[in-house]
């Protein structure tokens, strides 16, 4: 392994705290496009350049650039925002981006289609809003995801802020967000007339966590109140798993090392899920967090790239290692897991009434993309409209649906009448496979898109609901995820059936997760094409429809009867089974 640091380290570490010539570049209206280096320090910033790939050969030919444009994702912590919130970020999507909003799988938006003279106009109307982009990218902790489930409303309150807590102590903190896009001017640190001394100050009051070369890679943590597992928990960096007694929230048991991506070819790297290692009651659960981080930050890889997630540094060392490392950094160590079981990982359609009496629907977004649709079906005026008479809130899942959270008894009928009258809960639009399906955004915008995923999502939800409804499924839920790359953004590694781009019209089918995100799937076939998999599919749902035991899922089917080799190491994904 080299010992040399990659360009991604000393960017950062010379960046002058994530300021770089961002600003500079934004101001050459020569070009759409920023410095190479700046793309890799905008991400902290919450936005990653782009262009559209669709035009790239057509401007290649006429001599021309590629139509640079930008993604913005916000840091929404727990996915929860207000109408005005809604109605603000709407009018965004018209003045900014590209007339649509995306809710990604980690409860969050992205805006698509920025252009680069947009930009600071963009992060101003976000910050308007009391809201930002800071850490929604780059090698930071990033948006802290959560529990939706409104049955229990002070459990969720409870986690709620518990995730909004976690979020703001491992923010980073450098003014550069400020100056880059708010136009706030940078006040020096002054330090004592001694060498060193200033840049000390400097370091102190800019990035009092970070410091200069924040983390190894980028960091992620979800929390779930079992036995719900909306947030497919075991899949972060750090998985917080509620402990409840009574109703009331005790603390958590801690997960540690979890992360979906991987690199084709690169046998070293590999999907993980958490291993849980123990126990912190709930008044120290965000301390932990900042001291399993800084764990992250001192200890993890910095001389690979691919080898820099903390899933690695837990592999590498081990549960029993970190827990001393621990205990180290937080001055106590943990306690004993608790018992806990999870049931699912989707989500709950329809209404669901809370502890409080206020209701709450749950819509299926698919993939997650709000948009006014050429079939004439006008979701986003529709929920534009929902946002002017709501008086509850919005809550996006990690699932990419959407839930109308804390609608008054009273104001119920109200939204009812909307949601019928723009057809948003018309079972015709949406089969079961097709509301649990997941996709990343993939071609045109995405740059490591090796195939397509959101665009290609409905097609094969249609084809897989066809083969379903000719076994008589065509009512049972089987979770189907997509992405166009390995990477892992829809999480693909903890689904029943799963997809993931090898190249235009080809992918590598993993089959075998469960419907609790508590077992990956398995590699089953590479780099195979549409036609390919529905034949291997076939068969198996068809054995799946006469053979299948009560509740039994269909991952947990392929498992029983062998079809997916459940006694293969997960961690092999780049060999796949002898077929």
């Amino acid at each position: 392994m080299s010992h040399t640091l990659p360009e991604a380290e000393i960017i950062k570490r010379e960046s002058n705290y994530l300021r770089g010539t961002i600003a500079e570049g934004l101001g050459d209206l020569a070009t759409g496009a920023i410095a190479d280096s700046d793309n890799k320090l905008t991400k902290f910033h919450g936005t990653y350049q782009q262009d559209d790939r669709d035009l790239r050969d057509e401007r290649r030919r006429q001599r021309l650039e590629p139509l640079h444009m930008f993604m913005v994702r916000l840091r929404l912590p727990g996915g929860v925002l207000s109408p005005d919130q809604w109605l603000g970020l709407d009018q965004i999507a018209d003045d900014c981006a590209n007339h649509t909003l995306r809710l990604t799988t980690r409860q969050t938006f992205q805006f698509h289609g920025v252009f680069k003279h947009r930009m600071r106009p963009l992060m101003q109307a976000i910050s308007a809003l009391g809201l930002d982009t800071r850490g929604a990218c780059g090698d930071v902790n990033r948006n802290v995801v959560s529990n939706v489930n409104p049955h229990q409303s002070q459990v969720h309150a409870d986690i709620h802020r518990y995730s909004v807590a976690i979020s703001e102590r491992l923010k980073w903190r450098s003014n550069a967000y400020a100056e880059i896009w708010l136009g706030e001017e940078r006040v020096e640190a002054r330090g004592e007339d001694q060498p060193g001394q200033a840049e000390k100050a400097d370091e102190k009051e800019e990035e009092p966590f970070y410091g200069h070369f924040y983390l190894p890679r980028k960091f992620k943590i979800a929390l779930a109140v079992p036995p719900e597992n909306d947030a497919d928990v075991l899949s972060n960096d750090i998985a917080l798993i509620a402990i409840v007694e009574d109703g009331e929230l005790k603390g958590f048991n801690v997960g540690v090392g979890g992360g979906m991506g991987m690199t084709y070819g690169n046998e070293a790297t590999h999907p993980r899920l958490a291993d849980v290692a123990g126990y912190v009651p709930a008044d120290q659960v965000v301390d932990a967090c900042e001291a399993i981080a800084a764990v992250q930050r001192d200890h993890g890889c910095r001389t690979e790239r691919t080898h820099a997630r903390f899933k690695y540094t837990i592999a590498d060392h081990g549960v029993a290692w970190f827990l001393e490392r621990f205990a180290d950094y937080h001055g106590a160590p943990m306690e004993a897991v608790r018992d806990y079981v999870f049931t699912h990982n989707g989500d709950r359609f329809g209404w669901v009434e809370g502890e409080n009496g206020n209701q709450h629907l749950t819509l299926a977004i698919q993939s997650g993309r709000i948009a006014d649709f050429d079939d004439g079906y006008r979701l986003r005026t529709a929920l534009r409209e929902i946002a002017r008479v709501h008086s509850g809130e919005f809550r996006i899942t990690c699932n990419q649906n959407l839930i109308i959270a804390n609608v008054a008894p009273e104001q119920k009928a109200e939204i009812q009448t909307l949601v019928d009258h723009y057809g948003l809960d018309d079972g015709s639009r949406s089969t079961p496979l097709a509301r649990n399906a997941m996709s990343c955004v993939a071609f045109p915008t995405c740059a490591l898109a090796m195939a397509e995923s959101e665009r290609y999502l409905p097609s094969l939800t249609a084809k897989l609901d066809a083969l379903m409804d000719t076994h008589g499924l065509a009512d049972t839920p089987i979770n189907v995820r997509v992405t166009g790359c390995p990477n892992g953004c829809a999480r693909p590694y903890l689904a029943e059936i799963g997809l993931t781009g090898k190249a235009l019209g080809k992918y590598n089918l993993f089959l075998g997760g469960d419907a609790r995100g508590e077992r990956m799937n398995r590699l089953y076939r590479e780099n195979i094409d549409e036609a390919t998999i529905l034949e291997l599919i076939d068969p198996m749902l068809e054995r799946f429809a006469a053979e299948r035991n009560d509740g039994e899922g269909f991952g947990d089917f392929l498992i029983r009867v062998e079809l997916v080799d459940a006694g293969r190491d997960p961690e092999v994904f780049h060999r796949a089974y002898a077929v």
